[in-house]
């Protein structure tokens, strides 16, 4: 687990960091912390030289990780074993001290640094990547290919390292790992490597036969520099999914990694960049003060994977620069449960709703079921069956499973925990399974809706009735595989879509492309006006071609207007 405070040095040494500022702070946790010193001094030197100041001992100073020795805004950043060492050095009272703490120390001190590298040069990268996108060469199929190759290589390459890295930070079982995300990648990188000649090429557009000699078509062609922020319950696949698409598309891009899950972050900035064009595509570490330095620039589309909340600050600084956005956010999904006749069928839904809940990071997914709604005298039918299948999949005591990943952190933990008192949690339980429309109707739109029924009449009012970004019947989850139907929520849930030719889509703009010929025209629509030519506009805007005909050779005479003209 992971905790962040910014600080001022002479707080430390009052006492307020453990009373008012951090008080989750322990004494003996090792901590990384960065110091930002607004002037320079010959202590500062010191230290960059790894040479401590007299005012501190060695051991108290820990290691040194980096320094960028800049002789007017020094920052360091240093690896001490207890909190009261940090208060030791004396004269940084004038410094911000960034202090960062948790179980993954080494992950951290990577990504301190290279959060920190990153932010340095940050303008002249983003500058460095708009040059390369109007050279051209992003356009081109061959330099999209490559890209899309190097993705695949890195996901083969690194599948083990990947898997460890899934298992470290959530616990995810190597099937689950695969199944979910690398699996599902080397599937939409083989689509989009197999249809990217299609999907690039332009589309003809139907005319009227009133346009002679007059052609369109819609041509596909990249947005510019997008920026993606990606969330941690799926760390690859929710970075790489949306990359493809715009890599497939033609775009430079930026990705920021969430910093929940640090060791998948620390593979895809430190191992990933390898395989790619880095002209092109960036991974940048950090907290949220690094996503709010990001939102700081101007994006050709910005697309978010996250909670509510933070969506409200990106929509807030993408609408300064009316950027485009994509935010997929999720939301209570809800799963309609009928009385279902036969023990088979029972059977079937059940485990379907158990791997749709616990069998995906632990039920830590956008699109997982969030609650079950079920009329009241099927309740002990469904409940004893959840436990008996819960058991067959989880084992007696699911805590020991290897078979369930873990709940990221202890502050989400907490929050789950206090679902359990929840009083609406009772509100779920139906008096008819008909009711289940009306409670769907009355929350915010979800991301998804999961009946089990086999009843027609409930299926269509269920799809007519409601509104959400998908509805799947008689299952759970398998919608996020399925290339050939795009993913996306509406309303609270998200905006956009993306998945196969979605991706390439939401990372293209299909540009209008009208040829005409110098041989015909309309002469009836320049100036100046009179009756006979707004008679013509009628019929022509009706596509009504016999009455052109008319019109033209007199034969049809025109409408009396009660305004002259």
């Amino acid at each position: 687990m992971k905790h962040f405070i910014r600080v001022k040095a002479s707080w430390l040494r009052s006492g307020h960091v453990d009373s008012q500022r951090a008080k989750r702070v322990s004494e003996n946790v090792p901590l990384v912390v960065i110091f930002q010193i607004p002037s320079p001094d010959s202590q500062c030197t010191a230290i960059a030289q790894r040479r401590p100041p007299s005012t501190v001992e060695s051991s108290e100073l820990g290691q040194l990780l980096w320094c960028n020795k800049n002789e007017h805004n020094p920052v360091i950043i240093c690896y001490f074993f207890k909190l009261s060492f940090v208060s030791n050095i004396k004269f940084l009272d004038h410094a911000t001290i960034d202090i960062i703490y948790n179980n993954n120390d080494i992950s951290d001190m990577h990504m301190c640094i290279s959060a920190m590298e990153c932010q340095k040069n940050l303008q002249g990268d983003l500058e460095s990547m708009r040059v390369f996108y109007r050279s051209g060469a992003t356009k081109e199929i061959s330099w999209r290919k490559s890209q899309l190759k190097g993705l695949l290589t890195f996901l083969e390459e690194n599948e083990a390292d990947i898997m460890n890295a899934l298992k470290q930070d959530l616990g995810k079982h190597y099937n689950e790992a695969f199944r979910d995300e690398v699996g599902t990648l080397i599937k939409s990188l083989n689509l989009a490597l197999k249809s990217l000649k299609t999907w690039m090429s332009p589309k003809k557009a139907r005319l009227p036969a009133i346009a002679l000699l007059t052609t369109a078509e819609l041509v596909p062609e990249p947005l510019g520099l997008v920026l993606i922020f990606s969330s941690w319950n799926f760390p690859f696949g929710l970075s790489l999914e949306p990359l493809i698409g715009a890599l497939a598309a033609g775009n430079t891009a930026v990705l920021k990694p969430s910093e929940l899950s640090p060791t998948c972050s620390f593979i895809l900035a430190n191992t990933m960049p390898s395989y790619l064009d880095g002209k092109a595509v960036k991974v940048i570490q950090g907290g949220s003060d690094v996503g709010e330095q990001l939102l700081q620039h101007r994006w050709d589309k910005i697309f978010f994977t996250g909670s509510p909340r933070v969506a409200q600050i990106v929509m807030s600084a993408a609408a300064k620069f009316l950027t485009p956005i994509v935010l997929e956010l999720g939301g209570k999904c809800p799963a309609v449960f009928d009385s279902l006749s036969y023990s088979w069928d029972r059977e079937a839904a059940v485990r379907r709703i158990l791997v749709g809940k616990f069998g995906t990071c632990a039920g830590q997914a956008c699109i997982t079921i969030d609650h079950v709604l079920v009329e009241k005298n099927f309740l002990p039918i469904l409940v004893d069956l959840l436990k008996t299948n819960t058991r067959k999949m989880f084992g007696e005591n699911p805590q020991l499973s290897n078979s369930m990943a873990r709940i990221v952190n202890k502050h989400n933990f907490l929050r789950l925990k206090n679902l359990l008192d929840d009083p609406a949690v009772k509100s779920s339980i139906l008096e008819k399974i008909e009711d289940s429309i009306e409670f769907i109707k009355l929350r915010p739109k979800p991301l998804a809706i999961y009946a089990f029924t086999k009843s027609k009449t409930l299926e269509r009012r269920i799809i007519s009735e409601t509104s959400s970004g998908s509805v799947t019947m008689n299952d759970a989850i398998i919608q996020y595989a399925a290339d050939a139907v795009p993913f996306g929520g509406v309303g609270e849930s998200g905006i956009g879509r993306y998945h196969g030719k979605f991706s390439f889509d939401t990372f293209s703009h299909e540009k209008t492309v009208v040829r005409r010929s110098f041989f015909t025209d309309f002469w009836f629509r320049y100036p100046p006006w009179n009756d006979h030519q707004l008679q013509l506009f009628r019929v022509a805007y009706n596509y009504d071609y016999l009455g052109i005909a008319l019109v033209m050779l007199g034969l049809k005479r025109a409408k009396k207007n009660s305004y002259s003209i």
